[in-house]
């Protein structure tokens, strides 16, 4: 009986496998396939011999003629959308994917002359004798393909939205590293991750100062304000702070990302003990990279300066108690609806531990309020 079991297991499994392999090609093809056609689109209106024809109405024509021969997904916006693909992602065309799809090409007629061009653009890349594992955007090789691999085209057309190529790259990374959906990548954009992250988490920081092997600062990984709108909580709702920790576990990966890189779950209402009187402390996590606990209190209100010296006591117990050898000191993070910054420097001035004191939003606000919170949390560093 037991024999027939694991037969039916690797059977199952192995079909899972090859149906997420062929979707994975599906959606490679579907990549590629896009930029080809924004390819197309660019060289002739480089060198098309007839668009003084055309001229500015092009996309509108194509799409009409396309329209014609009975050809779906031509739409004008889809037109704009592929050129502008390949137009944010020329060294596409150096992947050893687009390389294979091109050997395939030459064997049809009709697209000789195309897959004739790009391999002509390779071979003068080569013949210069730049770096065949460097891109013509000084992008490498290996960054291509993880994109074309990892993220669907549905990713893609978010991604070029982005106005520089700076935050481009930075949600592209962020949904490789972060496995994101599309539904996480829109969220992200739309709370303006990449800024909020420029004033506080900043990962290209850490990477250097780790190749520098300098000293990794924790302000490096916290934000402000955190954005928590994926809870679903309503703010004419009234809920418990208990309430506000269970939609956090339930949603748990979406808060992990929220955090930032290098947070790992541990606990939650972690206990601890003074002469028979118990104390709990609403979440506990890891970090990997500054190698410490993480002490999460949440607060449903303003930040008062009791916090702290809760968050204070809590710490001392974690290091003295739970602290491992190799560990660093641990730190605090309070979560609160509100914060009077003058009263949070001076509150957590001079902690035998280190805390942090951030506000959360339940809704995602406006554009112009976001920007106003950014613009204040930037004139600090000034």
């Amino acid at each position: 009986m037991q024999e027939i079991q694991n037969l039916v297991t690797v059977i199952s499994e192995t079909q899972t496998y090859f149906r997420q392999q062929a979707q994975k090609q599906v959606n490679i093809g579907l990549t590629l396939r896009n930029w080809f056609f924004g390819f197309y689109i660019v060289e002739y209106e480089q060198k098309g011999k007839d668009r003084a024809v055309y001229g500015e109405n092009l996309i509108q024509n194509l799409s009409k003629l396309l329209g014609e021969k009975q050809l779906k997904g031509f739409s004008a916006v889809n037109l704009r959308m592929y050129r502008s693909f390949y137009l944010c992602y020329p060294e596409i065309q150096q992947s050893l994917t687009v390389k294979l799809y091109l050997n395939d090409f030459q064997q049809n007629t009709i697209l000789q002359s195309v897959s004739a061009k790009l391999i002509a653009d390779q071979n003068q890349v080569e013949n210069n004798e730049i770096v065949i594992f460097q891109s013509v955007s000084g992008k490498s090789i290996s960054d291509i393909e993880k994109m074309i691999n990892h993220l669907s085209f549905t990713h893609i057309v978010e991604l070029i939205k982005q106005d520089n190529e700076t935050k481009r790259s930075f949600y592209q990374w962020q949904s490789i590293d972060n496995n994101w959906s599309v539904r996480e990548l829109q969220r992200a954009v739309n709370s303006m991750f990449y800024e909020r992250t420029g004033l506080s988490f900043d990962k290209d920081k850490v990477i250097e100062n780790q190749k520098k092997q300098l000293p990794i600062l924790p302000e490096d990984f916290f934000k402000n304000p955190y954005i928590l709108e994926f809870l679903e909580l309503k703010q004419e709702t009234s809920y418990s702070e208990n309430d506000l920790e269970q939609a956090i576990i339930n949603h748990l990966q979406t808060f992990l990302i929220e955090l930032g890189k290098g947070f790992c779950f541990e606990a939650r209402q972690k206990r601890i003990t003074f002469d028979n009187t118990h104390y709990f402390i609403d979440l506990v996590f890891y970090h990997r990279i500054l190698k410490c606990n993480i002490l999460i209190d949440l607060k449903l209100g303003e930040f008062t300066h009791a916090d702290s010296g809760q968050m204070n006591v809590y710490l001392n117990y974690y290091n003295e108690n739970e602290r491992q050898e190799n560990d660093n000191p641990p730190i605090g993070l309070i979560l609160c609806a509100g914060k009077n910054e003058n009263l949070v420097k001076y509150a957590t001035a001079n902690l035998s531990q280190q805390v942090f004191v951030s506000k959360y939003l339940i809704n995602l606000p406006n554009e112009n309020d976001l920007k106003k919170i950014i613009e204040e949390e930037q004139k600090k560093f000034i």
